[in-house]
Formats: structure tokens, C-alpha cells, sequence
């Protein structure tokens, strides 16, 4: 097959995409936060957490309570990167 190996796989590469750019916005709230008073008003902690919010929300439901809120955006990362293996083995034998 010949052009671009991206839009070849779209169906893959797209939601891959947007896993990666959570997972990592993710980590770099959590990195922030160590930095960063809660009530900040720093532009990009206030993007980072409009951004990853939704994603806390449903970490929040399906990890025990016993997870201190400050590690939830690690646990959320570790979350997405399980569904990034998901969607590559799942896409794989359709590759």
C-alpha cells in the first residue's frame, strides 16, 4: 500500500492520539500540582485541569478510595495507557 501510514490506520492512530495527549497532559498536572498552589491561577495548570477533569472524573469512580486525590492524575495515567495496550491489541489483527 503506498501514502501515509497515518491515514492508513486512522481508525488506530486517531484515538491513539488523543489517549497519548490526555495520558501525558495527565502527568504534567500532577507535576504541576507539586509546584503549584492548589487555587492557582497559572494559565496552563487551569488548562491542564479543564482538560483532565472529565478523565479524574471516571478514574474517581473505578479506583478505591484508599488512592490519596493528589496520586489520582498517576492513577489516571496508568489508566490510559492500559486502554492505549487495549486499542493496540485489539486494532492489531485487523493491521
Amino acid at each position: 500500500m503506498s501514502g501515509n501510514p497515518f491515514w492508513q490506520q486512522w481508525y488506530f492512530q486517531l484515538p491513539n492520539y488523543a489517549l497519548a495527549l490526555l495520558a501525558y497532559t495527565l502527568i504534567g498536572r500532577f507535576l504541576l500540582s507539586l509546584i503549584l498552589p492548589p487555587d492557582t491561577r497559572n494559565y496552563i495548570q487551569r488548562f491542564f485541569v479543564r482538560l483532565t477533569e472529565p478523565v479524574l472524573r471516571v478514574v474517581r469512580l473505578i479506583t478505591p478510595e484508599l488512592v490519596p486525590q493528589p496520586l489520582l492524575p498517576l492513577v489516571g495515567f496508568v489508566w490510559l495507557e492500559l486502554l492505549r495496550v487495549a486499542l493496540f491489541i485489539l486494532i492489531q489483527p485487523t493491521a
